[in-house]
């Protein structure tokens, strides 16, 4: 069950359970588009991934119980902004692999 964490990651933006800007990596690294289109290029600073958007989970009960409110959004915030450097060198040891082959 993904955890819709709160805010992205790097910027603090406000990423809520309805919000298309989220994007994820497969480990739920959490940031905003602007981030992942801009500073981060694509690449996440946690585990060197490729980013996709992340899904918005129901806020209606259409079937099954399975909805917002039976599985609710995180609500602890996960704050660790980018060290600029430190992902320039991440990006630059990647050498333009697209995120299928990382």
């Amino acid at each position: 069950m993904l955890e819709l964490r709160p805010i992205c990651e790097h910027c603090a933006v406000a990423l809520p359970p309805e919000s298309t800007a989220a994007r994820i990596c497969s480990f739920e690294c959490t940031f905003c588009a602007d981030c992942v289109d801009g500073l981060l290029g694509n690449v996440c600073p946690n585990c060197g991934g490729g980013f996709a958007p992340r899904p918005v989970r129901p806020a209606r009960d259409w079937k099954g119980g399975n909805f917002l409110a039976h599985y609710p959004a995180r609500t602890e915030p996960r704050l660790r902004p980018v060290d600029p450097e430190a992902h320039a060198r991440l990006v630059a040891a990647l050498q333009g692999l697209p995120p299928e082959r990382r």
